[in-house]
């Protein structure tokens, strides 16, 4: 995966949000982020929108995919993000009970549409003119716009004295 490489030569980690669907159609790059020291994160079992589900059907939504994670690469997950940022205190409330702390983004775009991806460019330009100190960027992997931009986007980081790192309660 370029984000992993680029991340691996920039020396990086970060945190991936996953659902049950790319743990089972890509557990080489699964066990990749952990072995490489990135944090695997809950984003639900099926990408569900958690504040239209039951409490039985978000306790569902977190356990399989957590459940799966355990089983099949020993690891065990303590991040969360509700499927589109769509949250009620209610969502943070049982991914709290189910021992999560419940992460959020500062950055987001309209980067996951595969049929009208971002250009390297743009994706360049959209990330780097939102940047503030403390950002938390949501990037998705769906297209190779970000992916792209990624190493590029770091070294602005670094040329505008940020620093990336891991989320440290």
């Amino acid at each position: 995966s370029i984000i992993l490489d680029v991340r691996k030569a920039k020396n990086i980690k970060a945190v991936f949000f996953l659902a049950l669907h790319y743990c089972e159609a890509n557990p080489e790059l699964v066990q990749r982020m952990i072995d490489e020291g990135h944090i695997v994160a809950n984003h639900g079992a099926r990408h569900k929108c958690m504040p239209k589900q039951t409490i039985d059907g978000m306790v569902k939504e977190i356990m399989d995919l957590h459940n799966y994670v355990q089983e099949h690469f020993g690891y065990t997950m303590k991040y969360y993000r509700p499927a589109s940022g769509e949250y009620s205190e209610q969502v943070f409330a049982v991914a709290q009970s189910l021992g999560y702390t419940t992460l959020q983004f500062s950055f987001s775009y309209y980067d996951y549409d595969v049929n009208n991806p971002p250009s390297d460019s743009s994706a360049f330009e959209t990330m780097s003119s939102r940047l503030h100190n403390g950002a938390i960027y949501q990037l998705h992997t769906v297209v190779p716009g970000n992916a792209n931009a990624l190493g590029q986007f770091i070294d602005h980081l670094r040329a505008q004295s940020y620093e990336p790192s891991l989320f440290t309660p």
